[in-house]
């Protein structure tokens, strides 16, 4: 906590300009993400991409594929991420006929001194714009929604989002080295 009662802002140098974090002094310990996101679409949109009769082809395979590209890349899209050595990126697209749609789940896992949220959000973020990009031609109304961060283990602390209701309602819990707190 600096004088003023708020945490340093570590991004920031000491002019308040942006900079990259120095994580040289911490230890590398295996770090693992995960990721949700959901795209909506119409009944037929969607019956339509499960028979495998989009005009583009396989938009499932495509924008799976496009998903894992996309964690590869994340230090090359967010300007202050660190280029991770991943050596896990699990990307999966499940059909849920009750959106209509596809909820996009992504697991990635490094052993690095700093963690893979943003390569599994940017595994969900872009495997939805792919998808969209696939089925266009179909619908241009589709859907992205829900991306959000499900947890993340292996750091400082580790998190865990949760539903807390009937209605949908997302809560958070956050818990220091690997338990799970309220």
């Amino acid at each position: 906590m600096t004088q003023e009662g708020k945490e340093k802002l570590c991004h920031l140098d000491s002019q308040g300009e942006a900079q990259m974090v120095d994580v040289s002094e911490k230890m590398p310990t295996k770090r693992t993400a995960i990721a949700l996101g959901q795209v909506r679409m119409l009944k037929t949109t969607f019956e339509a991409i499960e028979q495998g009769n989009a005009p583009k082809g396989d938009v499932l395979g495509t924008a799976r594929l496009a998903g894992i590209m996309a964690a590869k890349q994340t230090s090359s899209l967010i300007p202050l991420c660190h280029p991770l050595p991943l050596q896990k990126i699990n990307v999966q697209i499940i059909p849920k006929a009750e959106l209509p749609g596809y909820e996009i789940r992504a697991e990635v896992v490094t052993k690095s001194e700093t963690g893979v949220e943003m390569e599994a959000l940017t595994a969900v973020s872009v495997a939805a714009l792919t998808l969209y990009d696939m089925a266009k031609a179909l619908e241009k109304s589709i859907l992205i929604e829900n991306i959000r961060l499900l947890s993340k283990t292996g750091g400082k602390s580790d998190y865990h989002h949760r539903k807390t209701n009937a209605r949908g309602v997302w809560g958070r819990r956050h818990a220091p080295n690997g338990g799970f707190g309220g």
